[in-house]
C-alpha cells in the first residue's frame, strides 16, 4: 500500500458516554488530523502518551510504501483493544495456563550436567519471582508433567486480571514466546532492556546448550533472533502501557 498521509501526530482524548458509542480516555495517533482505528473499527486509544508516541513513530518511519511487518506496536494495540479488553478473564486464563508447564520449572535429571546449569541460571529467577508474588512453584526433573499448586495459579490469574489490556497483551506475547509465565511477568517489570535480554537468554539456555554440543543451525539462529526481537518489542510496549508519562 502506498503512503496516503503526510502529517503524523498524537492527541489526548477524553472519555465519552453512551451505550452505543463509548470512547475511552487516553491518547490517539492521527494521520493528517484523522484519528486511527483498530482493524475492527474501534478508536485506537492507548493509555499513555509514551505508547502513543511509539505508535506514531511507526507511521512516521514509513517510506513511500507501507510495510505491514514494521507495525508491531500497532498490531499489539489492536489486539489489546479488539481481543483482550472485551474478555480480560479469558486472556488471563490463557496466560496463566503457561504457569503449569513453565519452561523454567522443568529441569533435566539431577545427574545430568545440564541440570547444574539450569539451577545456576533459572533457579534465581524463579526464587525472585516466588518472593515477589508470594507463591511457591513446583520444580520438575524429567519430562513427566506435575501440576502446579492451584492456589499459586489462582493468585497469578488474579494478578494478570488486574493489569490494563495493553499490559496483559504484552505479557501474553512475552509468555508465549518464552513458554514461561515466570519470564513473561518478570520481563514486564524490568526497568532496563539489558535485564530483559538476560531473561530471554535464560529461556534459550537449553537451545544454546544443544548448539554448543552439536553445532549451530543458521535457520534456527535466525528464528531465535526474530523471537528475541519480538520479545523485546512486546516488553517495550508493556512498559510504555503501564507508565502514564
Amino acid at each position: 500500500m502506498k503512503r496516503f498521509y503526510d502529517d503524523v501526530s498524537i492527541r489526548e482524548v477524553s472519555a465519552s458516554g453512551g451505550k452505543a458509542d463509548t470512547q475511552a480516555s487516553g491518547w490517539q495517533v492521527t494521520l493528517d488530523g484523522r484519528g486511527l482505528k483498530t482493524v475492527k473499527g474501534t478508536a485506537q486509544i492507548v493509555p499513555s502518551e509514551p505508547l502513543a508516541n511509539a505508535l506514531a513513530q511507526e507511521w512516521a518511519d514509513q517510506g513511500e510504501d507501507l510495510d505491514p511487518a514494521t507495525f508491531p506496536m500497532r498490531d499489539m494495540a489492536d489486539y489489546a483493544i479488539d481481543v483482550v479488553a472485551p474478555d480480560m478473564a479469558a486472556v488471563a486464563d490463557k496466560v496463566v495456563a503457561y504457569g503449569d508447564t513453565d519452561t523454567l520449572l522443568y529441569r533435566a535429571d539431577p545427574d545430568e550436567p545440564l541440570y547444574a546449569r539450569q539451577m545456576e541460571v533459572w533457579e534465581p529467577i524463579v526464587c525472585d519471582f516466588e518472593q515477589r508474588e508470594g507463591i511457591e512453584l513446583v520444580r520438575v526433573s524429567g519430562i513427566i508433567h506435575r501440576p502446579q499448586n492451584e492456589a499459586a495459579l489462582a493468585k497469578l490469574r488474579l494478578r494478570l486480571g488486574q493489569q490494563n489490556p495493553f499490559a496483559l497483551a504484552g505479557v501474553e506475547l512475552m509468555t508465549s514466546l518464552a513458554a514461561s509465565l515466570v519470564v513473561g511477568l518478570t520481563a514486564s517489570e524490568t526497568e532496563q532492556e539489558a535485564d530483559a535480554i538476560a531473561l530471554w537468554r535464560a529461556v534459550c539456555l537449553e537451545g544454546e546448550w544443544q548448539a554448543d554440543l552439536w553445532g549451530r543451525d543458521a535457520e534456527e539462529e535466525e528464528r531465535r533472533a526474530k523471537r528475541q526481537a519480538d520479545f523485546l518489542k512486546a516488553r517495550e510496549a508493556t512498559r510504555l502501557a503501564i507508565n502514564p508519562r
